[in-house]
C-alpha cells in the first residue's frame, strides 16, 4: 500500500470514526507525510494507532491525539501557533498546514536539529524550531492564537498563559500521575482565563531547562 493510501486509511479509520470532525484538521492529517517524521526502525508503523519512540526517551504522539489537540487548539481564524515539546516536528508540520506562523520549542538539541532539517526539507518553512525551555514558551513570537504542549506539566505554566492571545486556546496534559488530564485553557477578549478538562491521557513529563548536548 502506498504511503498516501496508508495516510487516507489512518484518517478514515482512526480519526473520522472517532470524534475528529474539523475538516481542516482532517485535511492537514491527510497531507502531512507522518512516515517522514518517524525513525527508520519504526517507519513501517508510522500510520498505526499509537505513539512511536523517536529516541532520547521521547515519542511521536498517536495520530488521534495529534488531531484531537489540534482540533481543540486551532480556531478557524488562528494565525500564529506555538508547539511545545516539538520532538520530531510532526505537530509543527500539522500546524503549518493550518496557520501562517508556527514556532516549535524542543529542549533537546539533537531532536531540535533533526526537526528543523526535516521541516525545511519537506517544505514547511513557516515552522521555526527553537532549542529552548518549554516552560518559557517562545516570547519573541507571542502572542499566539493556539498553543499545544506535547508533554505533561504539573500545573499550567504561567509563561504560556501570558503568551496566549485574547481569544486563544492552550491545550496541554496536566498532572504528574497516570493518567494525566487533557486540559483546554481559553483566554477571552478581556484576558480572563477559563479551563476545561477533556479526559485522561498519557504523555512524557515536561522537563525544565534546555538540555546540554551529549
Amino acid at each position: 500500500m502506498a504511503e498516501s493510501e496508508r495516510r487516507d486509511a489512518m484518517v478514515s479509520e482512526q480519526l473520522e470514526r472517532r470524534d475528529i470532525t474539523d475538516v481542516r484538521v482532517l485535511a492537514a492529517m491527510r497531507r502531512v507525510p507522518r512516515h517522514e517524521f518517524a525513525p527508520a526502525h519504526v517507519r513501517a508503523r508510522a500510520y498505526d494507532d499509537g505513539a512511536l519512540p523517536i529516541g532520547s526517551g521521547q515519542t511521536l504522539s498517536q495520530p488521534y491525539m495529534v488531531a484531537l489537540m489540534t482540533q481543540l487548539a486551532v480556531a478557524p481564524d488562528a494565525r500564529r501557533a506555538l508547539d511545545v515539546g516539538g520532538g520530531s516536528g510532526y505537530q509543527a508540520a500539522v500546524l503549518a498546514e493550518l496557520v501562517e506562523e508556527v514556532d516549535s520549542v524542543e529542549r533537546l538539541p539533537e531532536l531540535a536539529g533533526q526537526a528543523r532539517e526535516r521541516l525545511a526539507r519537506l517544505g514547511y518553512g513557516r515552522g521555526r524550531v527553537h532549542c529552548a525551555d518549554g516552560y518559557d514558551g517562545w516570547p519573541a513570537g507571542a502572542p499566539y492564537d493556539a498553543i499545544i504542549v506535547a508533554c505533561a506539566a504539573p500545573s499550567v505554566p504561567g509563561a504560556l498563559v501570558a503568551q496566549l492571545a485574547p481569544g486563544g486556546r492552550l491545550v496541554l496534559p496536566l498532572g504528574e500521575a497516570s493518567p494525566q488530564t487533557l486540559t483546554v485553557v481559553e483566554k477571552d477578549a478581556r484576558g480572563r482565563v477559563e479551563r476545561r478538562s477533556c479526559g485522561g491521557v498519557l504523555f512524557v513529563p515536561m522537563l525544565p531547562g534546555r538540555a546540554d548536548p551529549a
